[in-house]
């Protein structure tokens, strides 16, 4: 008697997704609990392990496009109860109960949602087959969605780029003194993001129109303020969403952002942690980018591009002096964003990192 092994439900959005690898080989006896194979679906990884014990016979190979609900290995009854336990795993009833992605019934497997990260061996691209002197590969279903919706915001948006600089001296004079007394009391460091986040805000505020959407013929101004931040890994972009910014303290986006980083390391990176954002906060500077034009996460109207901090001449007072500075990038959508207010939206994001103050204030 065999057991089918099928591919769960992982959200109302996704239909199905691509098998990047089989952890266990065809004939290997399986424990229950034991991982068989990551699902990359264009949103998130997802590991599949069994709910029963038997010998894999497998039905689709890595690289295979596959639906929630199809049959892609089976399980044949074998001498399981004759291998010694090992230490090594758990049962998935004995985990917590957020590391489940999706409650499954007894007759499908059990799944755990785990982070794009590159230290994760997990999720391995499709093989690739050599050419003569090109080498030819599949594409992830991630891979596939970030290029869609790119040559989406290129087609259906009217994007354009306007750029500044900032001095960074203040906001880092401030963070240094302030930061053992802010990881005594929060018990977690203050990086640049919740400035810049916090920024954003103030200038979604005082320039509305950035905060909007185009739908249809319509125009959809939002009242709320979800920030994406940009994560970028070797398998392509993910941009977790800060929710509510505004009400929120430093302490609690630093908090929040360590929250998302854990959660991917432990695995638990949900759908919705990926949807719902306003606005998005994209930082190349951490890979040493000095300026890009960053392109509009659909359906966003507008997306920060931070960059490298680097230590340059500048004229302050007359007199030229060396300073660290970076380089600011908004791009927008023109269809509702006109110049003047993409010029203003980022011009009060320059002056509320240049003056900290501002942002702690409200001036």
């Amino acid at each position: 008697m065999s057991h089918e092994i099928k591919i769960p439900a992982l959200g109302e959005s996704i239909a199905g997704g691509q098998i990047a690898k089989w952890h266990k080989k065809d004939g290997d006896v399986v424990a229950i609990g034991e991982v068989l194979l990551t699902l990359e679906t264009d949103k998130v990884a997802a590991e599949v392990t069994a709910d029963a014990a038997g010998v894999l016979r497998i039905q689709k190979q890595e690289g295979e496009d596959v639906e929630v609900g199809s049959v892609v290995a089976t399980l044949e009854a074998g001498p399981v109860s004759a291998m010694p336990p090992s230490p090594a795993l758990v049962p998935m009833e004995a985990a917590k109960p957020e590391v489940a992605a999706v409650a499954a019934p007894k007759s499908v497997p059990e799944l755990k949602v785990v982070p794009k990260e590159p230290d994760r061996v997990m999720a391995q691209p499709p093989a690739a087959r050599e050419e003569g002197r090109t080498t030819r590969k599949k594409m992830s279903p991630l891979r596939k969605k970030i290029a869609d919706q790119l040559v989406s915001a290129q087609r259906n948006a009217a994007i354009l780029t306007t750029f500044n600089e900032c001095d960074m001296s203040n906001v880092m004079a401030l963070r240094s003194k302030l930061q053992d007394s802010f990881v005594a009391k929060h018990g977690l460091k203050l990086g640049f993001m919740s400035f810049f986040v916090k920024a954003v805000v103030d200038a979604l505020k005082a320039v509305p129109q950035v905060n909007a959407r185009v739908d249809g013929d319509e125009v959809v101004t939002n009242h709320f303020f979800d920030i994406g931040v940009a994560v970028g890994t070797e398998r392509g972009l993910i941009v977790p969403v800060l929710r509510d910014c505004d009400k929120k303290s430093f302490a609690d986006i630093e908090r929040e952002i360590l929250a998302y980083a854990q959660r991917a390391k432990d695995g638990k990176i949900q759908v919705e942690d990926l949807t719902g954002g306003v606005f998005t906060i994209s930082n190349g500077g951490v890979y040493g980018s000095l300026l890009s034009t960053p392109i509009l996460n659909p359906p966003q109207s507008g997306i920060l591009g931070m960059h490298t901090i680097q230590q340059r001449p500048v004229a302050v007072d007359g007199q030229v002096v060396i300073r660290p500075m970076m380089y600011l990038a908004l791009s927008y959508d023109h269809r509702v964003v006109d110049g003047k207010e993409a010029v203003t939206f980022l011009v009060r994001v320059k002056d509320c990192i240049e003056n900290p103050a501002r942002i702690l204030v409200g001036a």
